[in-house]
């Protein structure tokens, strides 16, 4: 019985130990969602102009661009996913890597090649497993991206989109991520990016009944898109960034909530079973004190005979 009551109790304090580990997790996930949450946030007005600003030359020009202009017959895609470089945050990362499959696999049903981007060490790390080919990969920032992270994202992306397709160029880029809609929602999403839908644009700006003013070009409506066109990419990467990251530590932290409860039940269900052991070892040497009692006390009358 003593042996088995050293194993609970080992037991315990190894559970204690994890216990204060995936409250501490969660304490400081909990810290850095608010910090998100506000980054998002203040990323929200110049992204909002950026559109207004691309909607405006797109419907004030017949400029054919790769920011607004639909190809006949798309043969190639990009895909940029996102993911997370650590663990421990739950389902995070396995649902945005299942919608980037589906993505590949409607693509590829329409007959598009498909070319892969990937932020974030678990999506390398499941691409490199399956030997799939990823055309650029990035890692380190994905829990607190800066704005210099998406830029270097973006650089080789905006390339793609600008090279012809015949010269390894794409003819549509695809995003997904997660999307932060509260502590307890999170969704994996995936939005076209380019070619622009100025339909969706304006619906989301709420400018689609709105009247938009004339405007002169200069040097000319292809160079203002140029101009733009990185830009907005950018912009679109960071949002997502931003919002991916807010998930990743609204996952976690729910992951190691419920990582702490479980810790502290099994603490519970461990010393009820310590206690019985102890319990059972206490009756035994009871039993064995008043056992060698009797035994000595008929040995006495015995030996008195």
């Amino acid at each position: 019985m003593g042996a088995q009551l050293r194993v609970y109790k080992r037991r315990i304090r190894s559970v204690t130990a994890t216990k204060k580990i995936t409250k501490a997790m969660e304490m400081i996930a909990a810290a850095r969602i608010v910090k998100a949450q506000r980054q998002v946030a203040a990323s929200m007005p110049y992204a909002g102009e950026l559109n207004r600003a691309v909607t405006a030359v797109a419907t004030g020009s017949n400029t054919k661009h790769p920011l607004t202009t639909e190809v006949e017959a798309p043969t190639r895609a990009a895909i940029l996913l996102i993911t997370s470089d650590r663990g421990l945050a739950g389902g995070y990362s396995s649902n945005a890597l299942k919608a980037a499959e589906k993505l590949t696999e409607r693509l590829r049903g329409e007959g598009k090649e498909v070319d892969t981007y990937i932020v974030g060490r678990k999506g390398v790390a499941y691409y490199g497993f399956r030997e799939r080919k990823v055309v650029d990969s990035w890692t380190g920032f994905t829990d607190s991206p800066t704005y210099a992270d998406a830029k270097r994202v973006a650089g080789p992306i905006i390339e793609a989109v600008t090279t012809e397709t015949a010269e390894g160029g794409v003819d549509e880029l695809h995003i997904v991520f997660t999307e932060f809609v509260s502590m307890m929602t999170q969704n994996p999403v995936e939005n076209r990016m380019l070619p622009l839908s100025l339909d969706k644009v304006q619906k989301e700006e709420g400018t689609k009944d709105e009247i938009l003013p004339l405007f002169d070009f200069e040097p000319s409506a292809e160079d203002v898109l140029d101009a733009l066109l990185p830009r907005y990419v950018e912009s679109r990467i960071y949002n997502a960034l931003l919002q991916s990251a807010a998930s990743e530590h609204a996952a976690r932290r729910r992951a190691m909530k419920s990582a702490t409860d479980n810790a502290g039940d099994l603490i519970k269900s461990l010393s009820r079973l310590a206690n019985a052991a102890r319990q059972a070892e206490i009756t035994q040497e009871i039993s064995e004190i008043v056992g060698g009692s009797s035994a000595l006390a008929d040995a006495n009358a015995g030996s008195d005979k």
